[in-house]
């Protein structure tokens, strides 16, 4: 499904939370729903956003919520778009995940609920909050900052 389309069905949607995962599974491709719906994991240096430097709003990709300013993103060198601050506290809410035997805390997006990555702290990289928010590309989509709405 074409970014577009996609964006048509999430727009016309009265509220993304209601949505039914049989519901989710018509909108999403199988990988985004693995990624967004049962928080799977992108593979590492594979995702289209890990590298892109275009200014610009990440939205999350099931519902078209704003989350993450690309003047937050930076290089972690560990293959996933990070950032160090959401847009604001609001747009996202954390989970305690102790999956594979790690401690980490879940990002998922307040408005729909999908699964973004996870957040990691103290990692020395020197970002104003000393925070990576390490993301799937799959689970962003990148409004340009020239396009509409941006």
């Amino acid at each position: 499904m074409s970014e577009e389309s996609l964006n048509e069905k999430t727009a016309s949607a009265p509220d993304a939370s209601a949505r039914t995962e049989v519901q989710w599974q018509e909108i999403l491709t199988p990988e985004e729903f693995h990624v967004l719906r049962q928080a799977g994991t992108e593979r590492p240096f594979t995702g289209e956003y890990w590298d892109t430097n275009t200014e610009g709003v990440y939205s999350c990709r099931a519902c078209g919520a704003e989350l993450f300013a690309s003047t937050t993103k930076f290089d972690a060198g560990c293959g996933w778009p990070s950032f160090y601050a959401p847009l604001a506290e609001d747009r996202v809410r954390y989970i305690s995940d102790e999956t594979l035997g790690m401690k980490r805390v879940e990002v998922r997006c307040a408005n729909c609920d999908s699964h973004m990555g996870h957040v990691f702290e103290g990692e020395g990289f020197g970002t104003p909050t000393d925070l990576r928010y390490c993301m799937n590309s799959l689970s962003l989509s990148l409004r340009g900052a020239g396009e509409a709405g941006a």
